[in-house]
């Protein structure tokens, strides 16, 4: 496979993953300015990247039927540009970007499923304080002092100390 077919597939395969990031997604989930900021670089830089992709390999050329040129031209000014044609190397591309950009991705990971976490345990809190709530609205009616005071010790011993203290509270 020639480096230049290499590279149309790399381009095929990086533009077709690009279809499924769901950049708007996981962008909900940054908290920080600076994540955002850090966030919408990677963006913008993959997009670039992308694009460089799309638009350097998408440019293949036929191959050259040397045969029909000799034909037409003759042998030895065929042979002469088939030579030049062969001697062309073309540079192997350095890959100078994603390591300068992977750490910052791995930083931006971290903090995505940190602040995926926190929203989810905070949810998860709400929803055990909303339980509390809807049980305590229905059994308001008949609960006793002492079954509200076993759910909530703290307030007991607010009352006993201000009955100790003589507080009325006026």
């Amino acid at each position: 496979m020639s480096g230049t077919t290499a590279g149309k597939k790399i381009a095929d395969v990086t533009f077709k993953a690009s279809k499924n990031i769901n950049w708007d997604g996981m962008g909900k989930f940054l908290v920080t300015d600076d994540a955002r900021r850090e966030f919408a670089n990677l963006r913008r830089s993959f997009d670039e990247v992308n694009q460089t992709l799309q638009t350097k390999f998408s440019l293949e050329h036929e191959p050259i039927d040397w045969d029909y040129y000799r034909k037409g031209l003759g042998n030895k000014l065929v042979d002469m540009y088939k030579e030049a044609f062969d001697s062309i190397e073309i540079p192997k591309y350095v890959d100078k970007v994603t390591p300068e950009y992977k750490p910052k991705f791995d930083t931006l990971s971290v903090e995505l499923k940190e602040a995926e976490e926190k929203p989810l345990k905070e949810s998860e809190r709400l929803e055990k304080e909303i339980a509390d709530v809807q049980e305590l609205k229905q059994k308001l009616s008949t609960m006793t002092a002492d079954e509200y005071f076993a759910k909530h010790p703290e307030l007991k011993k607010k009352f006993d100390d201000e009955i100790r203290n003589d507080y009325w509270g006026y």
